[in-house]
């Protein structure tokens, strides 16, 4: 690829200064795959350039922990270290900053049971509430990136020869996160206002719920009082603006937990913790999931809706327009944190408390009271096509056209 080392020393910069937004006198924990050590490096020096006082790197390797589920006794999916959720913590508790180079192997638990991979998943976020408390109340600064790994590359891009697969998604990556502007950093901030007047349009309507409709899609979403549309990225408790996820094209909001009802279905497939499922179809009833199915992996979503009682409750929904810049793409990534962001999307699990009014102020039983989900999990799911349409409702009883064919109408 032309120029790659500089398109990859500029995408550093810019996830050290829009991602995390690293500030001087911080500590930065990094986790990353062992195949983004160029990356990662880069990053670990733009981090100290921009006054880091500590970068602590999380190497990961997919292959050892594949390992564990095919030849660690049946005690060890129940089990997570207790002295890594204090660290955390305690992580947190200083205002650290934390970045994770989130990129799944689509196909890393390929014949593991899914019984084993649920319980691993729900002992680690059993272990992690209190810190999961501070990503998802925007307390400290949080960012999930992407790179190129070669089992995804080939996941993604199984129609080129497997000599160019690594190089297109580099520039699959590249584009999505505005990397070949001539300022990426000012392209961003350009991005961030335009989510935000999206945000500002819908919280301005103050609609009381959303109709969908779609090819196996009749769904009415109420929303709770205060709730808040947010988009692009946030502030956490020091002030400090960072960005959770890049790229993002999406602004989302709660839904009411019991205001649910009808049927959802999914427009591209989910990778459930390195679990394919495809062909999701989820029924509500006051909120609760009381049918559902998949064309395949069926036995993945079971595990997950099983995962407490809030796991079977909606606690995001997320609006993108179909025409935007990686649905443009036209491409699967097997990757939520891209894939949502080329479709409109719901999350079963827990609610962000910052998409209502006071919410980080709130404990999780006053959350529930003001019509927010809580759960051990959170997990979207993309239900965004050519063909969605959504109707708003406002407080009058006001029915008015938001999307039409997948795009914006206001």
């Amino acid at each position: 690829m032309k120029d790659f080392d500089q398109m990859l020393d500029k995408y550093a910069n810019l996830v050290v200064k829009v991602g995390v937004n690293v500030q001087p006198g911080q500590v930065l924990m990094i986790h990353a795959p062992m195949e983004t050590v160029d990356l990662t490096r880069l990053i670990v020096g733009k981090a100290y350039e921009a006054g880091a006082k500590y970068v602590m790197v999380e190497w990961e390797d997919e292959v050892t922990t594949r390992i564990r589920y095919e030849k660690g006794p049946e005690d060890s999916f129940n089990y997570y270290p207790q002295w890594q959720a204090d660290m955390l913590e305690q992580f947190a508790e200083g205002n650290g900053a934390v970045l994770h180079i989130k990129v799944p192997d689509p196909e890393l638990f390929r014949g593991i049971d899914s019984s084993k991979v649920s319980a691993a998943v729900k002992a680690a976020a059993v272990a992690r509430k209190k810190y999961q408390n501070y990503t998802r109340n925007n307390k400290i600064s949080w960012s999930l990136v992407k790179a190129p790994t070669r089992a995804w590359a080939h996941k993604v891009f199984a129609d080129l020869p497997e000599e160019e697969r690594v190089e297109a998604m580099w520039e699959a990556v590249f584009q999505m996160n505005r990397v070949g502007s001539e300022d990426p950093v000012a392209a961003w901030r350009e991005h961030i206002n335009n989510l935000k007047e999206s945000q500002e349009r819908m919280n301005t309507k103050r609609y009381k719920s959303l109709h969908y409709r779609a090819p196996g899609t009749d769904l009415h979403v109420e929303m709770p009082e205060g709730h808040l549309w947010r988009g692009g990225g946030g502030e956490n408790a020091s002030g400090v603006y960072f960005v959770a996820n890049m790229p993002t094209e999406e602004i989302y909001t709660m839904p009411h937990r019991t205001g649910v009802n009808g049927t959802v279905s999914s427009t591209l497939p989910l990778n459930l913790n390195g679990r394919l499922v495809d062909g999701i179809s989820l029924t509500f009833k006051e909120g609760k999931v009381v049918a559902y199915d998949a064309k395949s992996g069926r036995e993945h979503l079971t595990s997950l809706l099983e995962t407490d009682e809030g796991a079977s409750y909606l606690g995001e929904m997320a609006l993108v327009p179909h025409n935007s810049p990686i649905s443009n793409l036209n491409r699967v990534f097997y990757n939520t944190g891209i894939d949502e962001n080329a479709s409109c999307h719901f999350a079963l699990g827990s609610a962000y408390p910052v998409n209502i009014e006071g919410g980080t102020k709130l404990t999780s039983e006053e959350l529930l009271e003001r019509g927010a989900n809580v759960s051990l999990t959170h997990v979207d799911f993309m239900i965004g096509s050519v063909e969605l349409d959504i109707d708003g409702e406002l407080a009058d009883g006001t029915i008015e056209p938001v999307f039409r064919k997948g795009n914006w109408m206001l």
